[in-house]
């Protein structure tokens, strides 16, 4: 079971990963708390994360995602991006001038990732 504390959170793979404070592989855990960590898949797909989630034309925001590598688009709100990934998970880029609030969108090899999140551009 989750308990106060115990942390529960979606990769950007889709799936959902926390941790109990009961159960798991010991049956004593001599003054510790017991648990387990665990993954669950619902079948929702995998995403972007844009960090931060708001911020001016021209300031630098980390895109977050899974497969990443070969990347051809960014866009903010429909509005492209100059970008550069740094890794199969990590794209480094500026928010563009004529961008405005809306999902952040990447193009890869295997498809298009739609943020899950809005980007808030302030003017």
């Amino acid at each position: 079971m989750l308990g106060r504390g115990q942390l529960l959170f979606q990769a950007t793979s889709g799936v959902f990963y926390g941790e109990t404070i009961e159960g798991g592989t010991y049956d004593t855990c001599e003054g510790f708390t017991c648990g387990t960590l665990f993954g669950l898949v619902v079948g929702l797909g995998p995403f972007v994360e844009a960090l931060p989630t708001s911020g001016k034309v021209g300031e630098s925001v980390s895109i977050l995602g899974s497969d990443l590598t070969g990347a051809t688009s960014v866009t903010f709100n429909g509005t492209a991006a100059v970008f550069k990934v740094t890794s199969p998970t990590l794209i480094s880029t500026t928010v563009p001038a004529g961008a405005s609030t809306g999902k952040v969108k990447v193009t890869t090899p295997s498809g298009t990732l739609v943020s899950n999140v809005g980007f808030h551009v302030i003017p």
